[in-house]
């Protein structure tokens, strides 16, 4: 099973894998089959969700039970494209749409006609918060990997503070003594929540040393 997000394996406060669901979840298991008495935890990046895996049998047998796990299957069932009446192919609806004279107006001197205008007012809405969307999922994940793994550390509710606040530069000096991989990890989703934003503010570029 293949998509293009990435993962990260943790046991205990050592960072054991991290890169494509493949590699994340064989790293587990081989740290598991090596005999050291640890949590494993596993995170998906990009959203921050914990995912449990059976790492049971061999390593096939491991990568063969994905494709019914749990998890993927919801996700899958999300990205499905529902179709309707009239270009169903293309999942087009046709629904009643209530307007102001003035709107109905503006909407017929539109080239394309009122569809079409509809559709361009649409998607220019849609690009214009899908920036903003992406930074504050990316910001979330990064509260939801330190409510898992750094809530007995010190500083943490004043790092959760911050983080929520975009206060990246005031994170820094509240994770220092935070366990190497784990303050690494967070620093990385903060840099990419930061970079995001910047994006969608159109700004400049905030590089990962400044966070």
């Amino acid at each position: 099973m293949e998509n293009d997000k990435t993962y990260t394996a943790f046991a205990g406060q050592r960072l054991i894998a991290s890169g494509n669901l493949k590699t994340t979840v064989l790293g587990a298991k081989e740290f598991q089959d090596g005999g050291e008495n640890a949590l494993i935890l596993v995170f998906e990046d990009q959203s921050g969700g914990q995912i449990d895996f059976d790492l049971r049998g061999t390593p096939d047998e491991v990568l063969a039970r994905l494709s019914s796990h749990p998890w993927f299957a919801s996700s899958d069932a999300q990205t499905q494209v529902r179709t309707g009446p009239g270009r169903p192919k293309l999942g087009v609806q046709c629904r009643e749409v209530s307007l102001l004279p003035r709107h109905w107006e503006w909407l017929e001197q539109q080239p394309g006609g009122i569809s079409v205008a509809l559709r361009k007012l649409v998607e220019e809405s849609r690009k214009g918060g899908q920036g903003l969307h992406l930074a504050r999922v990316a910001r979330e994940a990064a509260g939801k990997f330190m409510w898992a793994m750094t809530g007995n550390l010190p500083n943490f509710e004043e790092a959760s503070r911050v983080l929520y606040a975009k206060d990246y530069r005031g994170l820094e000096p509240l994770i220092r003594d935070w366990p190497e991989d784990i303050r690494k990890h967070v620093e990385r989703l903060v840099a990419e929540a930061a970079r995001l934003e910047q994006e969608a503010s159109g700004g400049p570029r905030l590089h990962t040393d400044d966070v």
